[in-house]
């Protein structure tokens, strides 16, 4: 459809959708996409408007207002915020820009997770992945292909994981993510041997506590907690699909006696190891 709104170039195009129930029960949806041309002097300014707003800036500068700030976006710059809350945004010099307006079930959890590390206007080195998509999502209703509702939603996951996956260098290093994710590589591989926080640190090189710190930075869990998870997470599984006893499993994760065991166990689900394996619908 072509745009007519004041200050919008008449060439420019959007669309709507409007998502099934399933989808919005499972998915996340596009509900509205487009590419515009905003000329110099266009404003907008609402209270709310039912969605989440991913817009990249191609050319020209934007100046936006979202939650008491005021921030000029430049071309090659992201935008991603709330709509449900009041926004504005606007520009003397004009700007071009491909953008998506999107919800669904995961929608808000996604956002405040990557807004709390990238905030509501950030840049991307390679900015590909993100623009291959919301092109996929534009050039599905501009072509009028059948609309794939599963599909639009892999296409807005691979969206927002491309943004989760996005670390700049101000909020941890790409060293420091190496080294964690290759720390989770090892405890999932060696949970079950006695492995503890000095020894992982030592392997990564860092003082113990440098290395708790940026391990709980990007997992939001200590080391020692992510050991436990994993150990627990296992036993879980054995209790329900092994008749090993719960000593065996108790030695098989890596715990070091069974009343350590079963206290850790029963700390993080509330039951004994035995209640668990009698408990149904878990």
């Amino acid at each position: 459809m072509k745009s007519c709104e004041e200050l919008v170039a008449h060439e420019s195009e959007y669309f709507i959708y409007y998502p099934s129930k399933t989808a919005q029960k499972m998915f996340l949806y596009p509900l509205y996409a487009g590419y515009f041309i905003y000329k110099s002097g266009y404003s907008l300014r609402r209270n709310s408007y039912d969605s989440f707003l991913i817009m990249y800036i191609q050319k020209g500068k934007l100046t936006l207002e979202y939650e008491g700030r005021t921030q000029d976006v430049t071309a090659g710059n992201f935008v991603f915020i709330d709509c449900y809350k009041p926004h504005a945004y606007y520009s003397d010099t004009g700007w071009e820009s491909l953008w998506c307006h999107f919800d669904g079930v995961t929608a808000r959890a996604h956002y405040e997770s990557i807004v709390s590390r990238l905030g509501n206007s950030f840049f991307m080195p390679d900015p590909y992945p993100v623009l291959s998509k919301l092109s996929a999502i534009y050039n599905t209703f501009y072509s009028g292909d059948v609309i794939k509702e599963p599909l639009m939603s892999k296409y807005l996951n691979d969206i927002l994981t491309a943004f989760h996956l996005y670390t700049p260098n101000s909020v941890l290093p790409r060293d420091y993510i190496n080294v964690v994710e290759e720390t989770i590589s090892y405890i999932n591989k060696n949970f079950a041997r006695n492995i503890n926080v000095e020894h992982l640190a030592e392997r990564t090189g860092f003082s113990p506590y440098h290395f708790i710190r940026i391990f709980k930075k990007e997992t939001g869990l200590t080391p020692y907690e992510y050991i436990v998870n994993v150990r627990i997470n296992t036993a879980k599984y054995l209790l329900r699909n092994s008749r090993l006893s719960v000593k065996d499993i108790c030695y098989s994760t890596g715990f070091s006696s069974e009343s350590v065991f079963c206290s850790a166990f029963k700390r993080r689900l509330g039951v004994t190891p035995t209640e668990y394996r009698t408990m149904k619908g878990n």
